[in-house]
């Protein structure tokens, strides 16, 4: 068991292919179960079918892999603050060994309701471009793990689970052990004593081994356990989402925040909306864009924004929850004229996730009102996950932004405009519900290079 003492902040030249299998071990498997240690894979479910289109590439020497995924009810918006943490883990792990994350392919989010679009196995170079995330930590996309690992297979599983005991009141103690499950695995050995599972919506893969760790602290805890305690090349972490940050908005953190460029092609669709409905341009507005992280670097409060409000209202699950902090529309209504009287503005821009019945209600009663409505086309294109990069992108360009109550939607808007230079008092801001007491405002991150 691996302990540390430790404060909680919460706020993810040659070259090697592995051989394959012998075709005997194919047939055996028929006949015999598999012994306890894990055996290569047989040769008949080698190179599924989803890498088939890909050339056959090689891994580094001894490169090991580091997968993993999150509960699935969690929204695109937390799974990649969760990325931040596991990026902090594989530079934890690269001061030891090679590593490569192998990002987890997006899809089955429960946001994304658009019928009659398969919304599956969409890799990350869909929504952010893959050179600035590596230029950050290594990583590579699902179906690239499948060429250099040569199948479908990951060695070794583990579930990240809290304790069965709890939390004890008093000091805070960071640490982690191999447990029993505590819930029922999500995973189900098949005839041949492999492990099935979802996977991303990759059938054909499978897992080898798969035990719980029940853990409490922050991501780079499980480090020895990956290093000391298993020789797996390919180890996956399930419910990676029980891992805290290492260091919640410092250097590191932010590091991996900057490096999570939206893909260029959303981007352009935002800027060529913003110019054509909202006359901002990144000129007027002073938000000069580098496509490199690295060499991005703006003083606060130079960022200027569009001539136009940000909002963001958040409803369905969140009204739905009775919650006190989020306003009814015509409560939102009033406070964006405010606004929007206050900083002279005549247009405001709203990302939202209401029903239609909801949307009417808005254009009728807010006409300034400009929103991202895509064609068919569009949202088959770009998909759920793409529009609401897109909403981001614009809101995060508006002279004023205001958003949603522990919204991780408005958090990730919040990041978005430190990073371009605005003054941090048109960023964190939200809206109050109508019978809300206290309406503690967001907490400014600063921003650290």
């Amino acid at each position: 068991m691996w302990r540390g003492i430790g404060m909680a902040v919460q706020g993810p030249g040659c070259r090697l292919l592995v051989p394959p299998p012998l075709l005997l071990l194919s047939l055996a498997v028929l006949t015999f179960p598999p012994p306890a240690v894990a055996q290569p894979p047989p040769a008949a479910f080698h190179a599924g079918h989803a890498a088939s289109s890909l050339p056959a590439t090689t891994a580094a020497p001894h490169t090991r892999y580091l997968l993993y995924d999150v509960n699935p009810p969690e929204g695109f918006n937390l799974r990649r603050d969760v990325y931040i943490r596991i990026a902090s883990l594989l530079k934890t792990l690269l001061k030891s060994e090679n590593w490569v994350l192998v990002l987890p392919p997006w899809g089955r989010l429960y946001h994304w309701q658009s019928p009659d679009i398969l919304q599956v196995r969409i890799p990350w170079s869909e929504f952010f471009d893959l050179p600035n995330l590596n230029r950050n930590i290594p990583v590579i996309e699902y179906e690239q793990f499948l060429a250099e690992s040569g199948g479908p297979f990951i060695e070794q599983i583990y579930v990240l689970q809290g304790y069965a005991e709890g939390w004890k009141e008093g000091t805070w103690e960071e640490k982690i052990d191999e447990r029993p499950c505590i819930d029922q695995l999500m995973y189900s050995k098949d005839k041949h004593e492999y492990y099935r599972g979802w996977f991303w919506g990759y059938e054909e893969t499978r897992g080898l081994n798969v035990s719980c760790l029940s853990v409490q602290g922050s991501a780079s805890i499980v480090a020895p356990i990956l290093l000391k305690n298993t020789s797996a090349q390919s180890v996956m972490l399930d419910r990676a989402e029980n891992l805290l940050h290492d260091h919640y908005g410092g250097k590191d953190y932010w590091n991996t925040r900057r490096s999570m460029v939206f893909a260029k092609h959303l981007r352009v669709v935002g800027d060529e909306f913003r110019k054509r409905y909202l006359q901002s341009t990144d000129e007027g507005d002073r938000t000069h864009y580098k496509e490199d992280w690295t060499q991005m670097k703006v003083k606060m409060g130079t960022a200027l924004g569009g001539p136009y409000l940000g909002v963001h209202l958040r409803r369905k699950d969140f009204i739905w929850g009775h919650r006190e902090d989020v306003p009814s529309l015509q409560g939102a209504v009033k406070k964006i004229r405010s606004l929007l009287e206050m900083h002279k503005l005549e247009k405001v821009f709203v990302a939202t996730d209401a029903v239609e019945e909801e949307i009417e209600l808005l254009k009728k009663i807010l006409p300034e009102m400009v929103r991202f409505e895509p064609s068919w086309e569009e949202l088959e294109l770009y998909k759920d996950g793409g529009l609401a990069v897109i909403d981001q992108w614009i809101c995060a360009h508006a002279r004023y932004f205001i958003g949603t109550s522990v919204s991780t939607f408005s958090f990730r808007i919040h990041e978005e405009r430190e990073i371009l230079g605005f003054d941090p008092k048109t960023t964190y801001n939200r809206f109050c519900g109508e019978k809300e007491r206290n309406c503690e405002q967001p907490t400014h991150w600063k921003i650290v290079y």
